[in-house]
């Protein structure tokens, strides 16, 4: 908890410590659920074709909701598991993705998170993103900047595509965006370092703004899993859009985010 502590001591005001603390918390507790179901046999169910739900996914969501809603009753809360497609919310809403990385999760593969944001009035005011299986806490508050278990983080100075390692993600009506993804990887990956497909957008948005990252796109995501990474990704410096320079939103079906410099360059290639 001192991570914790460090980080909401950096806050501007009372009510964001609180909300921060809360968030963070929450997705530790999430993220502990998460962990001590992992190296367990998986009852793995379909939501889709290749959509995947493991036990641990409502297990984590009821105990992250129960610990939001101890210590910030009255906040609404919008969550993977339990969203029944209602209306996007007008005000103050938690956002919920209790196991982002489902997939990599099921398959025994270590990269997935815990993802919390608070949303107000469609802005991110808090953002966390958990890490269970490395222990790595990532926060933002909105205008006080994005930590990495308590330690401040920036996005990388990168200035050409050439040197930049960039990330993306496929979505799982893969079917009916092929044609689009492949060519978008047909620009981007000759002008480019490298390209990864980590499996998780909270964690790419994560990578981004710590540095790991120069770059990350993807389409047809939910709020859930990139609310907490937009917020990370502009407080470490960064810049997040659609893919035509539009200001972003959660409830975009497309997300750039990138180190700032890059963006131009790379949303030309998308």
């Amino acid at each position: 908890m001192q991570r914790i502590e460090k980080i909401a001591a950096a806050c501007g005001g009372a009510e964001d410590r609180k909300l921060l603390e809360a968030a963070a918390r929450a997705a530790l507790t999430g993220g502990t659920v998460v962990r001590n179901f992992y190296d367990q046999p998986h009852d793995i169910r379909l939501k889709g074709a290749i959509d995947l739900v493991t036990e641990a996914d409502p297990a984590a969501e009821a105990a992250i909701i129960a610990s939001l809603s101890e210590d910030t009753p009255g906040i609404a809360l919008m969550a993977e598991e339990s969203f029944q497609g209602e209306d996007p919310p007008a005000e103050r809403t938690w956002v919920i993705d209790p196991l982002d990385g489902t997939t990599n999760f099921a398959h025994g593969v270590p990269i997935f998170a815990v993802s919390i944001a608070l949303l107000v009035a469609d802005r991110a005011r808090v953002g966390v993103t958990y890490c269970p299986m490395q222990d790595e806490l990532f926060c933002a508050v909105a205008g006080c900047g994005a930590w990495l278990n308590g330690s401040p983080i920036r996005v990388t100075d990168t200035d050409f595509l050439v040197q930049a390692l960039v990330a993306t993600g496929f979505p799982y009506d893969i079917h009916q965006h092929l044609e689009q993804i492949m060519a978008q990887m047909n620009n981007v990956l000759p002008k480019v370092r490298d390209i990864r497909r980590l499996g998780a957008a909270a964690v790419d948005l994560a990578y981004v703004a710590c540095g790991r990252l120069d770059g990350f796109w993807e389409l047809d995501l939910k709020p859930w899993d990139t609310a907490a990474g937009w917020l990370l990704v502009e407080e470490a410096g960064g810049r997040v859009t659609d893919f035509n320079g539009r200001a972003y939103s959660p409830f975009t079906k497309e997300i750039l985010a990138t180190n700032s410099r890059l963006h131009d360059l790379l949303r030309r290639e998308l």
